[in-house]
Order: structure tokens, then sequence, then C-alpha cells
């Protein structure tokens, strides 16, 4: 890379500065002709290091930029004084040979896209998918991943949300330790591959947002502070490493870094948006928020295009996605972690750690449904202190629920699945609940059909933090009782080992070995999207009941209330009663009743077959420890759909089943 002779910038570019796309970084002009711009207060002078010397001019305030002779593909690093160590650009458009290596100046106008029509994305009514390229498929590839496009689109996932992939050290890893912003991981393929799988998600119909981390960068391969020392900031104190100075002095071209990228992904790549990571660590006291400022700029840079921001956030903060005149930070989304706790006690009876909270009985998902949170600022004793704010006004689809994702799964001392730890009809029923619910569904990949292999944990960061990442995600996991002598013994896999990296890829011949699972998360997606009841998800459209400790129902409302749906969900034995006082689950009308038009025991998903849901002398046979007058029977740890059917001469024979 160190050249032996010193070029000079072109005076004429370097006084009319080209149209640049982004404040900082190499961009390519034309003809052979790249600038480059950097903000580095900490260095009286910067070079461009190709396989000559090209020094860049001061325009004050701590940037340098210039024009170099350079063509697409070439490789350069940055000199700060006359300093021997050459580093990457810090805001590289791609690392070919990772984090510590060269910088190649790429020219995004080059890539041809076909999605001139593409009108983006809106939140309501999409089918979430979370996706890790590296474990989606064998090659780990974005073009092996935009091949298995086109099945995703066909079981009816509307939107892919992809793990981070700025670039970070080492083989393999989560990606939330990315270290080069702007530059899309070499280990998925090289940009235009990126590109590629976005064009083609969008020819089938899905939008693609991407997981992108604002509260820490990694600590390998993180040369920011090489260019200056006010990155980063001492005054928060961050759980992962240091936190970002939004706030502070020399925060002005700290926050235009990251408010930059947040725009980049959306301009360069055509993505639909982007879901931030841990926005409870983004610290920032200024009258403008850095996080409302990332959502502005990321609908500025979509032009006309609709996007979706999601944010993470544990405190529970509803203000993230009021609406910014009423001193919101605008956003669209929230993950709901209160969704997925009370869902897994439910399901498998354990309430340890940060699950002790919930208990999973049936108000608790009722409530769900209805609201959103659980906690929405009451006292929350896991944390010794008051958690979430109120949820009034929010329509349902702001939240994302999930029975998985790349945490949860992750969070247990061999990473299973949540079908492997309850029992198949439960998972089921929970199953139908996910995703005919009003709220935002999120599968994780594998999940449509119940992937036998686990998520884990793996992280290659070299030898030198191996041993403290391994006694890291020990000393987490020590919090489940149930796992914590086998996390103290270090029985857990070796988070920097291959091996492990490599068990948590898909099998996508499970697809047909599964295949009850697979069809069961079909059918429920497609009952979601061709039912108005269930389609509506509208404030207000739907209301719940308890019907024993272990079950409960949804109504879901039309306007008439002649198209309802009722969803019963029962994950204890059977219940039977004579009669439930319980509006609910009155018929729609006079001359209609309710017929079961879909169930998680249907024998193509594995259930055992769905009994009458009326029984006694009005239905086809009499179940024997009933009154012959009639009565419900719920079956065993099941879920039905009912819907309305013209009242057959007064009877209750509407309430048969039908072929489901």
């Amino acid at each position: 890379m160190a050249g032996s002779s010193v070029s000079h910038p072109d005076d004429s570019i370097t006084a009319s500065r080209p149209r640049r796309r982004l404040p900082i970084g190499a961009e390519y002009v034309a003809d052979g002709r790249a600038h480059i711009r950097v903000w580095a207060p900490i260095a009286r002078e910067i070079a461009v290091v190709t396989e000559s010397i090209t020094p860049l001019q001061p325009e004050g305030d701590g940037y340098f930029s210039g024009t170099i002779a350079a063509d697409v593909g070439q490789r350069y690093r940055l000199r700060i004084d006359d300093g021997q160590v050459l580093y990457p650009d810090p805001a590289s458009r791609f690392q070919p040979d990772g984090p510590h290596g060269p910088s190649e100046l790429v020219d995004p106008a080059a890539f041809e896209w076909s999605d001139s029509t593409w009108t983006g994305a809106t939140l309501a009514g999409q089918v979430v998918y979370e996706m890790h390229v590296g474990t989606f498929t064998r090659a780990g590839t974005w073009i092996a991943a935009a091949q298995e496009l086109t099945e995703l689109a066909r079981i009816g996932i509307t939107m892919i949300e992809v793990m981070p992939v700025a670039d970070f050290n080492g083989r393999f890893g989560w990606g939330y330790d990315g270290v080069n912003l702007f530059a899309p991981t070499r280990l998925y393929g090289r940009p235009d591959d990126f590109r590629t799988f976005v064009d083609t998600a969008h020819r089938l119909g899905i939008a693609v947002i991407l997981d992108v981390v604002y509260n820490h960068l990694g600590s390998v391969g993180n040369y920011l502070g090489a260019f200056s020392s006010s990155y980063f900031t001492s005054r928060y104190e961050n759980e992962w490493g240091q936190a970002i100075n939004f706030d502070g002095p020399d925060a002005g071209p700290v926050r235009e870094y990251f408010i930059a990228n947040a725009g980049y992904w959306v301009d360069e790549f055509h993505l639909d948006g982007l879901r931030l990571d841990a926005t409870q660590q983004i610290f920032d006291d200024s009258p403008d928020h850095v996080i409302a400022a990332i959502g502005r700029r990321a609908r500025e840079a979509a032009g006309g295009r609709n996007v979706v921001v999601v944010a993470e956030n544990e405190p529970q903060n509803t203000r993230l996605v009021r609406p910014l005149d009423e001193g919101g930070y605008g956003l669209d989304a929230l993950w709901n972690d209160d969704f997925h706790h009370s869902a897994m006690v439910a399901l498998t009876g354990r309430a340890e750690a940060y699950y002790t909270d919930t208990r999973g009985d049936p108000q608790e998902l009722v409530s769900a449904a209805k609201y959103g949170y659980l906690f929405q600022g009451q006292p929350y004793h896991w944390q010794r202190k008051r958690r979430g704010t109120p949820s009034w006004g929010l329509a349902p689809s702001v939240f994302i629920h999930y029975l998985q994702n790349h945490d949860q799964v992750a969070n247990s001392a061999e990473g299973l699945r949540g079908h492997l730890l309850t029992s198949p009809g439960r998972w089921r029923a929970m199953t139908a609940l996910l995703l005919l619910a009003p709220a935002t569904p999120m599968l994780f990949q594998g999940q449509e059909f119940s992937a036998s292999s686990p998520f884990l944990y793996f992280a290659d960061m070299g030898n030198e933090l191996a041993e403290i990442i391994r006694r890291g995600r020990a000393e987490f996991l020590t919090q489940f009782p149930s796992v914590a002598e086998y996390a103290r013994r270090g029985q857990l896999h070796d988070p920097a080992d291959l091996a492990t990296f490599a068990r948590s890829v898909l099998d996508f011949s499970e697809r047909e070995s599964h295949a009850e699972a697979y069809k069961l998360h079909q059918d429920l997606v497609m009952l979601r999207k061709r039912t108005a009841a269930f389609r509506a998800a509208r404030p207000g459209g739907l209301d719940g009941a308890v019907l024993s400790s272990r079950a409960f129902l949804l109504r879901f409302f039309t306007d008439d209330h002649l198209d309802d749906r009722l969803l019963i969900v029962n994950l204890g034995g059977d219940l039977l009663r004579a009669s439930i006082a319980e509006p609910l689950l009155a018929p729609p009308s006079p001359t209609h009743d309710w017929t079961v038009c879909w169930s998680s025991e249907n024998p193509a998903y594995g259930g055992g077959g769905t009994p009458p849901v009326w029984t006694g002398e009005y239905a086809d046979h009499a179940v024997t420890n009933l009154s012959t007058s009639g009565g419900y029977l719920f079956a065993a740890e099941s879920a039905v759909v009912l819907g309305p059917s013209a009242r057959m001469g007064g009877s209750e024979a509407g309430l048969r089943r039908r072929s489901a």
C-alpha cells in the first residue's frame, strides 16, 4: 500500500467540491477520480495512501478533503500526520479484507436496480422474518439467501429484518459488534450482492429492513478513536462498551456520522427501513434527540418511498413511536418482550430470571393482544423499579410480537427453539395466537418449519477476547437457576468455536421432513391475510375474556359484527362447560352461530383431530360426561378459530366441526 511518490489533489475540484451523497467517505466522481472527505480533528494533516500518497486539504472544523486519482475497486488507506500506522476510512463502503485491512472505492450508482415501481413499506399487514445471513443458508451469502426469497414470499413473508451487517472482526458473529458502519461485511459477499438481495426481494413483494447498532461499536477493529476522541464519551455508562457522544463537546460531526449512516442504508441499498438496536443505550440530552433525527433522515433518504423504523427499547418507552409534533420520536414500531416472556412462561411453566414478573396466565395474553406492553408503568420486581409507559392511542401493529428472536433463543444453555421446550399442542396453539393477533408478528429464521438447529451465541473476536467472551456468556446465564451450575462448570458451547456457528445453520430439507409445522405456519399466515377480521388489526378491534386458568378467547370485530371471528386458545386439559356467561362468546346475530373454520389440531399439522365445539343433543354425537342439554368442549392444548354460519333450523348445528 505504501507508495514512494506524493501526488496532490486537483485544485479545481478541491475549490469546487463535487456534489456528494454522504458528508464523509470516499465517493467516485468520474473519469478515474474520487473525492474523499474525512473528519479528523485530532490530526494536523491527513493523506490518502494508494500506490501514491495524496495529502487532503484542511477545510476547518477538523475536516479534510480532496480529489485523488482512483478507479472503482481501488484500495486505499488513510495516514494521520506522519504516522506509520495506516487506517481504513471511517466511512469505508467496503472492507474486502476485514476491519484491519484497506478500504475499497465503491460506486453505488453502477448497480442497475429493477425496483423503480416499488413504493416501500408501511407497518400494517406485515409478517416479519428475522434473518441472520451467515446461518440462513449453508453458503452464508447474500446470493444464496436471495435464492430462498421466492419460497419466503410464497408462504406469506412480507418483510425481512436482517441482523446487523456492518463489518466486524473475525470469521463469524451476530453482527452487533460492527466497527465499519458503512461497509456491509465481506463475509456475506460484496455490496452489490446485498443490493441484488434487496432488488430480488422487492421484485417478489418483500420489504427489507436492517438492524443497525448506534449504541456502541465493537472493541476489535474500531479505529474511530484514532481520528477523534470525541466519538465516545464516559459521561454515560454503556453495558456493552463506550457510549457514543451525541450531546457533548464536538458532538455535531459525531451525530452527522450516525445520522448519515441511517440515510445511507436507505438510499444506497434501497432498504425499507431500520431496526434500532437497544435504544435505551443511545444517550442524548440535546433538544433534538438523535433517535428522532435518525428517523427523519431515513424518511428523507427514501424520497417518495415509505420506510418503517423499528426500535428495541428494554424500558418500553412508547415515546419512541409517538408523533414528532406530540413530543415523540416519530418511529413506527417497538419490539415487545412482554408478550414473549408471558407466552414462554405459559408454554414452559418456567418463570425464572427476567421471566419472573410474568405468569403466562390467560389474562396476560389477552392484555398483550389488546394493549401491547404488559408493563406500562407498574413496579417491575426483577429490576426493582417501574417499567414501561402507557400505550393508549397506539395501533396494535405498532407492537412487534414474537415467540423467538436471536436473543431469546440463544439465551439458554443449548440455544433450543421454542417448539422443543413445550408440548406440540401448546406450541401450535401459541403459534396461532402469534400469527392471528393484531400485533405485527415476527418469525425467527427456521421457526416456520420448526428447525432442529439451535441458534447459539457465536463470536470470533480473536484469541485475546475469546476467554473474556466465554466468561461473560457464562456469567449472563447464571441468572437462570436451571442452567446456572451448567454455566459455572464451563459446559456451554464455546462462542469462538467454528462448530458453534456451524450448528446454527439452517437445514432447508426440514421444510419437507417437518411438513406439518411448515403447513401450520403457511395456513395461519394466509388466514391472517385473507380474513377481514384478522386483517383489520385496528385500535379497539378486538376484546378478550378468560375462560379458565389455562384458556381464553379473543373476539375480532368487524363493522357489523356479521363477519367477526373468535380465537379460542386452551393451553390446559379439555375444558368442558355446560354454559359460559360471557357475551364475547355470543353468536354474531340471532340467525347465525359459530362454526369451526380452523383448528390447530388438524392432523395436517400433526394434531389429533378436532371434536365439535358444541356437544350434546344438538350436535352430531354426544359426549357422555356432559348433560344431554349440550355444552362447550374446548379440546386440550389447542386453538380453534370460529366463524359465523347461518343457523340451521334454529338448532346449534352451526357449531359442528367443519373440515378444519
